[in-house]
């Protein structure tokens, strides 16, 4: 299958043209034509329903409103998708940042929200450029899986209120536990209605996936609450009732405020949005490359997500990030490259410009029940399930990454997670790296060909150990007993590095700590089958000649040691 694998001109300058050219230019300079401009056409509009309905419901589960939800989609995604390094990436708001902006929202207020979002805007330029897209990738599957259950559960928790018609006395609460005391005391204000209306949509969303996955059954749903709410004037509260409706056009562009106060105030959101957005973004590319054989450019993913972020802030929108679904949607949908994503958003514009008074009408019991199916789709029950059985470990990053969403933070979820698994990971690591004595030094003659049918010297004063596996910091320190283990007839220590693949800093620091002891008890050692990445990273720890012996193979070193006279050469047979 294609790929778009880079192939940057010679040079640093070409490379860095190469990293950071957006897929929009490969996808036109590869040829563009009617019938790529109608299936980007088709698979635009396809995400553009989805994202309508969407785009709202998560404004407003955020604390913003739907207005703010739609200029996000419209400006962020169209940026998202001409600057971004993905073919098939959907930018727009997430249900995933939902509990941050809320909190930042009762918090620091709309003028914060807009600033912490321009603000991570610049932090995920500069982490583009500073190529750390590479890296963020490396986030275990445990933690990704563990963290996203979580938030579908937060999604699901900030959606009973609506789904139920409740009236809350003042905010509702963010935090899960005081969120759950607020929605108990607000029981009795129970509205009969919004509960229908919510079971009614989530019921038509479900039942026409069932019936035709390619309905866009979210917005049919939404519509159809809409109609009824309007013809039946049902007593339930909608957008028209809580926000006034929506405009029928963009804002001008203005900066948000830049006082040193605003900013310093909002940076920990602002930092907490440009973490998570890289990871969602760069996941939902993950998502798409496996979807359709494609290889995005991870740093130039990020710059876009940046401009995108700005952009969206310049506007009144908030937080930009890659959507997983959507993206999965386009590439379903059949779309050729990012023009698709590019007409979603002017899709997007056209929907408000014509229909921003019958918006009006929707209930907001509708869009808490498009949020529920949502949240129920984003756990990953097969994962889980895999996850939980395949090792204790494993199961204890997933499960603590998902409580500490829950229950504390999510970036520290993401932190913890992660350094959790590369504990583990490490642990793992340590285990497989061995240290093994060789056969017993014992007088046999040459002739034998002992090195040949055995591959291990069985020479007198001679003590082999040969090391297989990664030697980090994590496992150096199965070598250090090495020299304790040597009897005082022993002269010399081969040590047998050909299965050692790569050593850190502190595996070469343990090993020349080795030699050093080794002379002090007139030991001479012999390192054999050094692979040169290797033997580099030893002479930077001052291991090498006339310190010790390096040769590629055991046999080689015993004749250099023989050749020493530190033993002795066996007699002619």
């Amino acid at each position: 299958m294609a790929t778009d694998a880079t192939r940057p001109a010679p040079g640093a300058g070409g490379q860095f043209v190469g990293l950071f050219t957006p897929k929009l230019v490969t996808v036109l300079s590869e040829g563009y034509g009617l019938r790529q401009l109608r299936a980007d056409a088709l698979a635009g509009l396809t995400v553009a329903i989805v994202a309508l309905p969407l785009s709202m419901a998560i404004a407003i589960a955020s604390g913003a409103t739907p207005a703010m939800g739609l200029y996000t989609a419209i400006i962020g995604g169209f940026l998202v998708s001409a600057l971004g390094g993905s073919r098939y990436q959907i930018g727009g708001p997430a249900g995933a940042f939902i509990v941050l902006v809320a909190a930042t929202v009762a918090r620091e207020g709309i003028d914060g929200l807009i600033l912490a979002t321009f603000m991570a805007g610049i932090i995920l330029v500069a982490a583009g450029f500073l190529r750390i897209g590479t890296y963020i990738k490396f986030i275990p599957y445990p933690v990704t899986v563990g963290f996203t259950a979580g938030i579908a559960a937060i999604i699901f928790a900030s959606q009973i209120s609506g789904l139920l018609g409740l009236t809350l006395d003042g905010p509702e609460p963010g935090p899960l536990i005081e969120k759950i005391s607020a929605l108990w005391a607000a029981l009795p204000s129970f509205n009969g209605w919004s509960v229908a209306l919510a079971a009614g949509t989530a019921a038509l969303i479900l039942g026409l996936r069932h019936v035709n996955s390619r309905l866009p059954g979210m917005l049919i749903a939404v519509t159809a609450a809409g109609v009824a709410t309007a013809l039946f004037a049902l007593p339930v509260d909608t957008i028209g009732t809580r926000f006034g409706g929506i405009p029928s056009g963009l804002p001008l562009p203005a900066l948000p405020d830049l006082s040193l106060a605003k900013v310093e105030a909002v940076l920990p959101d602002a930092i907490a949005f440009a973490l998570l957005g890289a990871i969602e973004s760069l996941l939902s590319a993950v998502v798409a490359d496996g979807m359709s054989g494609r290889r995005h450019r991870s740093n130039c993913e990020l710059v876009a997500q940046g401009a995108a972020n700005m952009g969206s802030a310049l506007f009144g929108g908030f937080c930009v990030t890659g959507t997983i679904a959507r993206t999965a949607t386009n590439v379903r949908a059949g779309a050729h490259g990012p023009v698709s994503g590019m007409l979603h958003s002017a899709f997007l514009l056209a929907f408000m410009l014509i229909a921003a008074p019958l918006a009006a009408y929707i209930p907001l019991a509708a869009l808490a029940a498009v949020l529920a199916v949502v949240s129920w789709q984003m756990v990953e029950r097969h994962a889980i399930g895999i996850l939980m059985r395949a090792s204790r470990g494993d199961a204890l990053v997933l499960s603590v990454t998902f409580l500490l969403t829950v229950f504390r933070d999510l970036t520290e979820a993401i932190v913890v997670g992660f350094a959790l698994g590369s504990v583990i990971f490490i642990h793992r690591m340590s285990g497989s790296t061995v240290v093994e004595a060789g056969t017993p030094m014992v007088p046999e003659d040459r002739a034998d060909d002992s090195y040949a049918r055995h591959g291990l010297p069985e020479v007198p004063g001679v003590v082999l150990y040969k090391v297989r596996g990664v030697l980090f910091f994590g496992a150096a320190s199965a070598i250090e007993g090495v020299l304790d283990r040597i009897g005082s007839q022993h002269k010399a220590l081969v040590l047998d590095l050909s299965r050692v693949p790569f050593l850190d800093s502190t595996g070469a620091n343990t090993i020349g700590g080795l030699v050093a002891k080794a002379r002090t008890r007139g030991v001479r050692i012999a390192i054999s089958g050094a692979l040169d990445p290797v033997r580099r990273d030893l002479a930077t720890h001052g291991i090498a000649a006339p310190q010790v012996i390096l040769v590629p193979t055991i046999p080689a070193a015993i004749e250099a040691l023989e050749a020493e006279g530190v033993i002795a050469a066996p007699a002619p047979g």
